[in-house]
């Protein structure tokens, strides 16, 4: 069986994680362009931006955090930029517990720091591969880095030349990252009945995003789509 393989941890499987990453940059670059033009927008500095950018590598919630943030920084503001981002980034314990499987047979002091680099993406690619029968968990670990040193260099331009790329939508970039995430999921359909989960969180999202906007259908959907596939799935 697949599962009973070794879990292993090689450069080359590092090297492949990062090379699978490369139909998505595209949309990270944008992405990571746009978020440093935000930042500057709001009076950060570049130091101030690459620390953001960097450390809390996370991506939409970064995003909603700029919404809130105000100079100067109160502590009102300091809490509801914590909440925002916790609040987006709370999918991440769906997500990490799925390569439990996975990740489950690598020591804590390996894997708890790995996770630092979790992202949709290099998850998506990961999952599917172990359904594959891929155990080099490096495949996880070097696409995760290969994504925050992308993520962490993007935002440069941005900050500098900002005006180029601050709507993505001008120029298509938009549907880039959401393309490809599709071409991503769709191999890990497994059945009928996954398909009502998955339509579930859908719904969920398409519905909270049309009431209140913003990024909490990301919270929303990922929860209705976590608790149908409970009871839904084979």
């Amino acid at each position: 069986m697949q599962s009973s393989k070794t879990v292993t941890l090689t450069m080359a499987g590092c090297l492949r994680g990062a090379s699978l990453c490369l139909p998505g940059l595209p949309g990270v670059i944008v992405f990571g362009m746009v978020f440093g033009t935000v930042a500057a927008q709001k009076g950060l500095t570049l130091l101030e931006t690459a620390l953001i950018n960097s450390v809390v590598f996370a991506g939409a919630s970064q995003f909603v955090a700029m919404e809130v943030y105000s100079d100067p920084v109160t502590w009102g503001v300091l809490i509801a930029m914590v909440g925002v981002t916790t609040a987006v980034n709370m999918r991440m314990l769906l997500i990490g517990a799925s390569l439990r499987p996975w990740l489950g047979q690598v020591p804590a002091g390996l894997t708890y720091p790995s996770l630092f680099f979790l992202t949709d993406l290099n998850w998506l690619l990961a999952l599917r591969e172990y359904d594959k029968g891929e155990r080099d968990w490096g495949l996880y670990l070097g696409s995760g880095v290969f994504l925050w040193f992308v993520w962490s260099l993007a935002m440069l331009p941005g900050y500098f030349f900002g005006s180029i790329v601050s709507d993505p939508k001008v120029w298509g970039l938009d549907v880039v990252m959401p393309a490809f995430f599709i071409a991503l999921i769709m191999p890990l359909w497994k059945g009928r009945r996954q398909t009502m989960s998955w339509g579930i969180a859908g719904l969920v999202a398409l519905v909270t995003w049309s009431l209140f906007g913003g990024y909490w259908s990301i919270l929303t959907g990922g929860i209705a789509g976590a608790l149908a596939g409970a009871y839904l799935d084979e």
